[in-house]
């Protein structure tokens, strides 16, 4: 199931074993290579630390939050060697340029959806600026038009062209 990153990122993680928030998810880490979430930056609950609650480590996605069994799901990121040089990325989706392999400017994302079992972003919501936002709306973008992702930008392949293809004609 697709989930919107409102509803994986601010959000309480809850633990099973005490039924009671252990931490509050801050950003995700997204791997750029794959658009594939490795995990989530957290607020510790009790002390305020900034923990890493790993993918695999979330039971399930709930209206409430995420489901863990317990605090010690929980890791400093220091802890973390695998995933260091992706932490040391920083990769950020939201905000990012998404441009046509024909430079044409779509505008910047605002949104993302991820499948909850593989954590894998499937969507991107792209918002077009506001001239063309009023008279087109945002951009849904499937992560199979994802050509490239840069530190400034993500490529995408250009839409097709549909403006020539007369409303009424017929195939």
């Amino acid at each position: 199931m697709l989930k919107l990153s409102e509803s994986l990122i601010g959000r309480p993680v809850m633990s099973l074993r005490t039924g009671q928030s252990v931490a509050f998810t801050t950003s995700a880490i997204i791997n750029p290579d794959n658009l594939k979430i490795e995990g989530f930056y957290c607020t510790d609950r009790f002390n305020k630390k900034e923990l890493v609650l790993l993918y695999q480590d979330i039971r399930d996605v709930i209206p409430q939050g995420l489901v863990v069994n317990d605090h010690d799901v929980l890791a400093e990121p220091h802890e973390l060697v695998r995933l260091k040089k992706i932490m040391d990325i920083g990769f950020e989706l939201i905000g990012k340029q998404v441009v046509t392999l024909s430079k044409q400017r779509l505008g910047k994302v605002t949104d993302f959806a991820a499948e909850v079992e593989t954590m894998y972003v499937q969507k991107l919501y792209v918002s077009q600026g506001l001239l063309k936002g009023l008279t087109r709306g945002n951009l849904g973008i499937d992560r199979s038009q994802v050509n490239e992702i840069t530190d400034k930008k993500i490529i995408v392949e250009d839409p097709l062209n549909r403006a020539s293809v007369p409303a009424g004609a017929a195939a």
